[in-house]
C-alpha cells in the first residue's frame, strides 16, 4: 500500500503518472484495505480533475493572450517599419471594442510605444526594443500554451485511467461481496 502511488513515471513538469490495475489482487492484499485503497484512488483522480481544470484555465489565458501579443507586434513593427523621410504622423483605424472602430492620427516622429505590461502598469518603450520585447513574449506564450495542451493531456490520459481503476476496484469488492453473501447462504442452507 506504501507504495502505491510512488511511481517514478512523470511527464517533463513532475505530474505523476497514474499506475494502472490489472489484477486488484496487487493492490489489495487484505479485504479489509478496500476501503483505504478505494479512497486513495478517489484522491488521486480529484487531484488529477483539480490539475486538468488549472491547467485548462491556463490554456484559455493564453490562447486570448498570443493573439494579443502578435496584434501588438504587427502594429509596433508597421511603426518600426515607417520610414524616418516620410511625414512625421501616421493614419491608423483602431478598435475600441469588440464591435466599434475608429481612426487616430498617430505622431511617429519618437518612434516610442507604451506597453502594458500588467499590474495596471505602461512602460514607454524605443519601438525597436517594444519589437524585441514582443517578440520574446510571443515566444514564451506560444511555448506555454504548448506546454500546458501537452499537460491538459497527459492529465486527460491519467483521469481516464483513474476512473477505469476506481471501477475496477469498486467492482472487485462487489464480485468479493456477492462470493460472501453466497457462500454465507450456501451455509445457512446446510445447516437447516
Amino acid at each position: 500500500m506504501d507504495t502505491l502511488f510512488n511511481s517514478t513515471e512523470k511527464n517533463a513538469r513532475g505530474i505523476p503518472a497514474a499506475p494502472f490495475v490489472g489484477e486488484v489482487e496487487e493492490y489489495i492484499k487484505d479485504p479489509n484495505d478496500f476501503e483505504l485503497v478505494f479512497s486513495k484512488f478517489q484522491e488521486r483522480l480529484s487531484m488529477y480533475k483539480y490539475m486538468q481544470e488549472s491547467k485548462a484555465s491556463t490554456v484559455k489565458q493564453l490562447r486570448v493572450r498570443v493573439p494579443d501579443i502578435e496584434h501588438t507586434l504587427q502594429v509596433c513593427e508597421t511603426l518600426q517599419q515607417q520610414d524616418d523621410d516620410d511625414d512625421d504622423q501616421m493614419e491608423v483605424n483602431y478598435q475600441l471594442n469588440d464591435t466599434l472602430y475608429t481612426k487616430a492620427v498617430v505622431d511617429t516622429k519618437d518612434k516610442k510605444v507604451g506597453l502594458w505590461l500588467g499590474a495596471d502598469v505602461m512602460l514607454e518603450y524605443p519601438v525597436e526594443e517594444a519589437v524585441d520585447l514582443l517578440k520574446e513574449r510571443h515566444k514564451t506564450a506560444q511555448k506555454s500554451l504548448e506546454t500546458a495542451l501537452e499537460d491538459v493531456e497527459f492529465l486527460r490520459e491519467n483521469i481516464t485511467t483513474m476512473e477505469v481503476n476506481c471501477a475496477r476496484l469498486y467492482n472487485w469488492d462487489v464480485e468479493r461481496r456477492r462470493a460472501l453473501r453466497e457462500a454465507e447462504e450456501g451455509t445457512k442452507k446446510l445447516a437447516i
